[in-house]
């Protein structure tokens, strides 16, 4: 199986991540098709939806608007109940840790690859917004020309061999008014992180569990359960707020990740362009050489 590649976050110049969430309605959705079991049965289909199908949308929580995150979440209740590292992975998180002690931090997400989960949730720094529609959730972000996650929730199970991905296959359900997130096929690559400069590869296996849902008329709850058996010694739960905006300065716009390697630039016959910038190990813009064209 060819695992599925995503070009994505962490602009040079600003290395803000960014968080995008789309939730889609889960009540009275039509059920998936049931899978083939033999040879020569049919694929499951996604069925169209129905009047009543987009009406069952209206009984859901009203989670329009802009989101903006609380500060990160080494602010929060990951950095006062910390996960229960392993004896090796502890030892990595404490020597990151001296790094940035000593001013010298070691920033975890490099080369605009995307920050998958849970640093998905943790770590970004921007605004997200949730788009319900029949069968799907579908998380949007501001970061990296709207990344988005897909959480299915017209009642499908994992696929027994997911082919692993930044964000993983997620499903979901309605429990009233949370919506709970099931995900599993997460890269082993993709962090459990601390701080943007602090964090353990997941090694594989991860299963996250999100739930979502409204503390106030504008506060926005997840809460996440990240069970991670070659770097944690049990499951670590931890949250984080998001505060709605419905100000139209804070629609979010267009970002690129990648767009802080270049510099606009005109080439020989007067054509605009864009010119790569010389970069360091972190990713950071070098100053240019003297004479080297600007």
């Amino acid at each position: 199986m060819t695992a599925r590649s995503d070009r994505g976050p962490v602009n040079a110049q600003a290395r803000g991540l960014v968080f995008g969430l789309a939730v889609l309605g889960l009540a009275a959705l039509p059920a998936a098709a049931p899978a083939g079991t033999g040879a020569g049965a049919p694929d499951p289909v996604n069925p169209a939806p129905t009047a009543a199908d987009w009406a069952a949308l209206a009984k859901l929580p009203d989670w329009s608007g802009v989101w903006t995150p609380a500060p990160l979440v080494n602010q929060g209740a990951a950095f006062t109940a910390p996960p229960a590292w392993t004896a090796k992975a502890a030892d990595r998180v404490a020597r990151m840790q001296a790094l940035d002690r000593a001013g010298t931090p070691d920033n975890i997400y490099i080369n605009c690859l995307p920050e998958g989960l849970p640093s998905f949730d943790l770590m970004t720094l921007n605004a997200a917004e949730f788009l319900f529609t029949p069968g799907r959730v579908t998380l949007l972000s501001e970061f990296d020309g709207n990344r988005l996650r897909r959480i299915y929730t017209d009642g499908r199970g994992h696929p027994d061999d997911p082919d692993p991905t930044f964000s993983g296959h997620s499903t979901g359900r309605w429990e009233g008014d949370t919506l709970v997130i099931d995900t599993v096929g997460i890269k082993p690559q993709a962090f459990i992180p601390l701080a943007q400069d602090v964090g353990v590869p997941n090694n594989g296996d991860l299963h996250v569990i999100e739930r979502i849902h409204l503390i106030a008329p504008d506060k926005l709850q997840i809460e996440l359960t990240v069970i991670a058996p070659h770097v944690l010694t049990r499951p670590w739960t931890t949250s984080r707020v998001w505060t709605r905006s419905r100000l139209r300065k804070f629609d979010i716009v267009e970002a690129s990740c990648r767009e802080g390697d270049f510099v606009a630039d005109t080439d020989a016959e007067g054509f605009a362009i864009f010119r790569p910038v010389t970069i360091d190990a972190g990713g950071a813009p070098l100053a240019p050489e003297p004479g080297a064209p600007r």
